[in-house]
């Protein structure tokens, strides 16, 4: 089919084989270009919801530790002190 888009190769190695033997059997029917276009698309959605995930734990654990550490009057001036200027 024509387009304007830019088309790449995909092997077809084992692991891509059986990846595809499961979507068909999710999307019976689909042709394998698709197949691979939504399992490459369902694969970016899972890495985003990790991403976010993460993200989130970690905000989690800053809000936990907010203000739990009591600095000593002056520590900052003390700190710079040492550095150039």
């Amino acid at each position: 089919m024509p387009t304007a888009l830019t088309r790449i190769q995909v092997t077809q190695t084992a692991q891509l084989r059986d990846a595809l033997e499961l979507a068909a059997q999710e999307w019976p029917g689909i042709p394998k270009s698709e197949l691979v276009a939504r399992l490459a698309s369902l694969g970016a959605e899972t890495i985003a919801g990790r991403r976010s995930a993460k993200r989130a734990a970690r905000r989690a654990a800053l809000e936990a530790t907010r203000g739990t550490v009591a600095y000593p009057p002056g520590y900052l001036e003390d700190l710079r002190k040492d550095w150039p200027e």
